[in-house]
């Protein structure tokens, strides 16, 4: 949790979050530490303002509210869903195209202060970061996207309350990184960074600004989204925002030093892969005997969340796929039947299916955005969290780590111990002056790692007291939201097709 002394200063080059580090090169002959960091594939999800529709609303009201803000960690983000009334009329005509997709605008999301004021932090304090503006620099493979990172605050150790500053996605990587080095082995849930897409980007990268298709677009927009996710979900973290290296991340108005290690297909790319299956390795080999019953309970239920998180996430992406489908069939439909009113000669008959086509085009636009609504609220938080537990894994995995330097202490100091008793026995006493300076050493060692595993255990249960009190707000606000949604675009479906009845009733 959050420290209660004052934060460093931004620029300074003493970084107190290592002030447990001091002990940690004490056992590299006998524990090989693993690096944890795990490299990013891909993006998350979006986040923005979005009209809502309240539960008490009026159904022949045409507008919405706007919702509200959603919550920082791993909150949902909201794509707009636009409402189409009856008295919007496409102008349909033989040739007739499908509507274009709705325009997604993310929320907005701002910082909230934990359940337990998080140590000495205020309530009050409040940080929101919004991600905007990407750009793309440079041409060909040597070009990369930029974006603007905007801050507002009332934290008395900012310099400022309202800034923006430039940042290429490789420094959002880099961040990351840092944090992980610094925080995980104080027992830290470090939120993931989005993860690298090595075609998108690629394709971003071949492609001009005035060539740049839908599918760039779209990727382009959701990765901006994800990063704004990752700094709101840092940010929150009073520890972690407090950090001289995201201070610096969010307040130096100038280009950071280029994060060199974030490619994956650099060597250090290839060291952290095979880190990785080492760390699986050992995952899979080192069984530890738990003794405290509270992180029994909550590895088995971490195992289980994740695994039916996943099949969640694997039937929403179906769901989505169905309405995009069902959207796009849609306005084939509205396509023939407005093809079909232009050659109809009954003039009742031809203007009924006009109308019927108009009806039709209406209902793909609501369609649409229903797809929309069903990613940017189901899929993309579901997919959030999956990412999040990987980071709670990843916290647990260290104690683990710590648990085996203790346990290899110990060991080390019995056969100190038996080696200095065989050197009493036999009368050596040169021998038993340096086995008595080792078995010395080795107590040491052993108190250390006692104290660094009971301190870590410490940190992780009031972590996972915040990250259970945020899940579950951030469920309970998708599911809200979602059935807002869909109440929604069913009440506009109604009014259009209400609207066409007297249409066809007045065929003659």
């Amino acid at each position: 949790m959050a420290d209660s002394r004052e934060p460093p200063p931004l620029f300074n080059d003493d970084d107190d979050s290592h002030k447990d580090d001091d002990n940690d090169d004490l056992f590299t002959s006998a524990v090989q530490e693993v690096s944890l960091e795990e490299e990013p594939d891909g993006v998350l999800f979006d986040s923005a303002s979005t009209p809502k529709l309240q539960l008490n609303q009026d159904p022949t009201e045409h507008s919405l509210p706007a919702s509200s803000i959603l919550p920082p960690v791993g909150a949902p983000l909201t794509p707009p869903v636009v409402p189409v009334t009856p008295t919007t009329t496409p102008n349909l005509t033989p040739s007739i195209t499908p509507a274009a997709p709705t325009p997604v605008t993310p929320v907005t999301v701002s910082s909230r202060p934990s359940s337990d004021q998080l140590e000495s932090e205020s309530g009050d304090d409040m940080i929101q970061i919004t991600v905007s503006d990407p750009q793309k620099i440079g041409e060909g493979m040597s070009s990369y996207m930029a974006y603007k990172v905007t801050t507002k605050t009332n934290i008395s150790y900012f310099r400022k309350k309202n800034w923006s500053v430039m940042r290429r996605f490789s420094d959002f990587l880099g961040l990351h990184r840092k944090l992980v080095e610094k925080h995980l082995h104080s027992g830290r849930i470090i939120p993931p960074a989005p993860e690298k897409s090595a075609i998108g980007t690629t394709k971003i990268k071949l492609s001009s600004d005035k060539t740049t298709d839908s599918a760039s677009a779209d990727f382009i927009e959701k990765r901006r989204a994800s990063l704004e996710r990752y700094m709101n979900r840092t940010s929150a973290h009073p520890t972690l925002r407090a950090d001289p290296d995201f201070r610096e991340f969010i307040e130096l108005d100038a280009e950071l030093p280029r994060a060199t290690q974030t490619s994956a297909l650099s060597s250090a790319g290839v060291l952290r892969l095979f880190n990785r299956v080492g760390e699986t390795v050992n995952k899979m080999t080192f069984k530890m005997d738990e003794s405290d019953q509270w992180f029994e309970e909550k590895t088995q239920q971490i195992e289980s969340l994740d695994s039916q998180l996943r099949k969640l996430n694997a039937a929403m992406d179906g769901l989505v796929a169905y309405r995009r489908e069902l959207a796009t069939s849609t306005a084939a439909f509205a396509k023939s039947a407005a093809v079909l009113s232009s050659v109809e000669e009954h003039s009742s008959l031809s203007r009924a299916l006009h109308q019927l086509a108009e009806s039709t085009e209406r209902t793909h636009t609501i369609h649409h955005a229903q797809a929309d609504a069903d990613f940017y609220l189901l899929s993309e938080t579901t997919k959030d969290y999956i990412h999040l537990i990987g980071a709670v894994k990843d916290v647990f995995h260290e104690r683990v780590k710590l648990f085996q330097t203790w346990q290899h202490a110990q060991a080390m100091l019995a056969k100190k111990r038996e080696a200095k008793a065989k050197a009493e026995l036999a009368g050596r006493m040169d021998k038993v002056q340096q086995a008595q300076e080792e078995v010395a050493e080795w107590e040491g060692k052993v108190e250390r790692s006692q104290e660094e595993f009971e301190r870590i255990s410490r940190a992780i249960k009031k972590e996972m007291e915040q990250f259970e009190v945020v899940r579950v707000k951030d469920f309970k606000d998708m599911i809200i939201k979602y059935l807002e949604a869909l109440m929604t675009s069913q009440q506009q479906i109604t009014k259009v097709w209400e609207t066409f009845i007297p249409e066809a009733k007045a065929i003659s």
